[in-house]
């Protein structure tokens, strides 16, 4: 291992900890090293060894993928792979995943990649995205932040739209600054430029539901009648696997009782055609 190596594995290092808003002296102490170490390994003047790089990546939450990066800059071995979820080995996490989302519906749920890109989705996601006005929006690869704001996606019939948008969009920035990801960026860059409003914003002040300053519902008009959402998102806790740590489940729940027969409505027709 050369002095160059050493050099570029160090500024992995330096960076992710300057992203973290860390000193050296901040992140010496939550690594438990000196922080004379510390700024040797980021300087390269000290070898750092593939179980260190690895402990101080954990301490600064870096992604599997960029672990990765770092740990070659180093001149190591990958430590985590990355697999298809049609891979055998993903069979279990494959099952967990269509678990959730079946047992989710009525109530929509959808699966996403670290781009935003679309996964996987239950049944209930499909009379929602029939409310799309661009079709194309969902040919091809499905980007759903995309599909969501783009002024011939879904974002004409998002009543509380400014909010929507700005709730998303922050999420957005918070990854681009999380992971440094320049496709991310980009995409950030795209939707800001997005209308902030549309017509149906008088729907929403008449109609829309009010949960004050504790979360930002998704307001849905559809031909069914207004649909309230409130989400969360949840992820793989632990994961070896570079494609897991990078997915994540976001399940949308009824915001009001009117949200909920109207769904349980949209589902009767399927249930009744599986026999159910």
């Amino acid at each position: 291992m050369n002095v160059a190596t050493h050099a570029a594995a160090g500024k992995h290092l330096r960076e992710w900890r300057l992203r973290r808003r860390m000193s050296q002296l901040e992140f010496a102490l939550e690594a438990e090293i000196s922080q004379r170490h510390l700024s040797f390994l980021e300087s390269g003047r000290a070898i750092p060894s593939r179980e260190m790089l690895l402990h101080l990546a954990e301490r600064l939450d870096i992604p599997l993928r960029e672990r990765n990066a770092m740990l070659l800059a180093a001149g190591y071995a990958p430590v985590f792979a990355e697999r298809s979820l049609t891979d055998p080995a993903m069979a279990g996490a494959r099952a967990a995943i269509d678990l959730v989302l079946k047992g989710h519906e009525p109530y929509p749920a959808l699966v996403v990649d670290r781009h935003w890109m679309l996964v996987a989705a239950n049944g209930a996601l499909a009379p929602l995205l029939a409310q799309v006005g661009n079709r194309a929006l969902l040919d091809g690869p499905v980007n759903v932040l995309r599909l969501s704001l783009h002024p011939e996606g879904l974002a004409p019939r998002i009543a509380n739209l400014a909010e929507w948008r700005a709730h998303l969009l922050e999420r957005l920035r918070h990854q681009v600054g999380a992971t440094n990801d320049p496709v991310l960026a980009d995409l950030l860059k795209e939707l800001t430029a997005y209308p902030a409003t549309n017509q149906l914003k008088a729907i929403h002040a008449a109609t829309g539901t009010d949960h004050g300053d504790v979360l930002v519902p998704l307001e849905l008009a559809t031909d069914a009648g207004l649909l309230s959402f409130i989400s969360t998102t949840t992820i793989f806790g632990t994961p070896r696997d570079i494609t897991l740590s990078e997915l994540a489940l976001e399940a949308f729940f009824p915001a009001n009782p009117k949200t909920a027969e109207i769904l349980l409505r949209m589902a009767a027709p399927e249930s009744r055609a599986s026999g159910s």
